[in-house]
């Protein structure tokens, strides 16, 4: 991510949760259940290290580590550990620190640790990184990337045909890959509602060709969400995609707040599996970080040699990404609407529509 070396977040950030340890990394979260199971033999160590978001963000964070979880219930000679950053600078140090404690897997989480994992896996090529939504194109990195752009078109398309202002929304964290290719995918859905059905819903807070828009250059402040979010809203738009991490928490709240003023499209993580708000979210742009993180963990501690290239690229295909239910909005979209998306998932997967973004993953 070289492109964000100059955007320091440092300490303008500051994670959820506790940092965990004393200097590089620390002891394991209670539920980490290092001593669960086992057979006497060595266990396989899986060490995570969390974005400035902390373990707690209800969005890709979570999503790493419930995949750490999830790859332990299924080999409990597994044990897991995290460690959360609180800046930029702490990247670096997590990852050597779980180096030193000689974790045999070691999961960076987020495209902004992209320089700190390619540094830390030079320095030790026999040790295995992954890392989630980056492609760092060191051997000994295993990536993990979403074309999140493919689901978020189906949700851009939803977004229009149930907007009744004709105006919507969206807003990242940053200006980086992982963020904007959320961005370019929604607002592609848009034009393709307008072109099918002769509308003109607008975008707010993102154009595409330009690549400019709306950010809160911030992953954590939930005041930073709902100001942003809160103009977009008196400019006319009454449906949002935030992108941009806990941040985008202070749109959900101020949503469901709103009495149906307007509401939310979530991403990473089902918002109604992982926030209070689920009643102004229309849905969610999942990505399949959990299912992904599961698999490459069980397969390296099985003695799979985890490959670089092409590592794991989720599509609608593949299932890596997708959007939710619409839970608490399901009776509230047209039975024709859900067709509609549900084909243009089809249509994806078959290639016949196709998608794109300047933020698509690499191989």
């Amino acid at each position: 991510m070289r492109s964000v070396r100059g955007m320091r977040i440092a300490s303008a950030f500051v994670a959820g949760g506790l940092v965990l340890g004393a200097a590089a990394c620390g002891e394991a979260p209670d539920d980490s259940n290092d001593n669960a199971g086992g057979n006497g033999g060595k266990k396989y160590s899986a060490c995570m290290v969390t974005d400035v978001g902390g373990i707690d963000d209800k969005s890709f964070n979570t999503s790493a580590w419930k995949g750490l979880q999830e790859a332990q219930k299924e080999n409990d000679n597994i044990e897991i550990k995290n460690v959360q950053s609180k800046a930029e600078a702490d990247y670096e140090v997590n990852l050597t620190g779980f180096v030193n404690q000689k974790c045999d897997f070691i999961l960076a989480v987020g495209g902004l640790m992209s320089d700190a994992t390619k540094k830390a896996a030079a320095a030790n090529p026999n040790q295995q990184f992954a890392i989630v939504d980056a492609n760092p194109g060191v051997a000994n990195v295993y990536p993990m990337q979403f074309d999140t752009a493919q689901a978020a078109f189906q949700a851009g398309y939803l977004a229009a045909g149930m907007s009744k202002s004709g105006k919507v929304g969206t807003y990242g964290g940053l200006p980086i890959p992982p963020v904007t290719i959320f961005m370019d995918g929604f607002a592609d859905g848009v034009a393709y509602y307008n072109k099918a059905k002769s509308k003109n819903v607008q975008v707010l807070g993102w154009d595409k060709a330009t690549q400019k828009g709306s950010f809160t250059n911030d992953f954590v402040k939930q005041d930073e969400g709902k100001k942003v979010s809160d103009a977009l809203v008196a400019q006319g738009a009454d449906i949002i995609m935030p992108v941009a991490g806990g941040a985008g928490l202070g749109t959900t709240a101020a949503a469901k707040a709103s009495g149906g003023k307007y509401s939310v499209v979530w991403v990473d993580v089902d918002g109604c599996e992982s926030t209070p708000d689920c009643s102004a979210i229309v849905t969610t742009v999942v990505k399949n970080i959990p299912g992904a993180v599961k698999e490459a963990v069980v397969k390296a501690a099985g003695g799979e040699k985890l490959q670089a290239q092409p590592g794991f690229v989720g599509t609608l295909a593949n299932s890596g990404v997708s959007i939710a239910p619409y839970h608490d909005f399901d009776s509230k979209v047209p039975a024709d609407l859900k067709a509609e998306v549900d084909k243009i998932k089809a249509d994806i997967a078959a290639g016949t529509v196709t998608v794109t973004s300047k933020a698509q993953p690499t191989k």
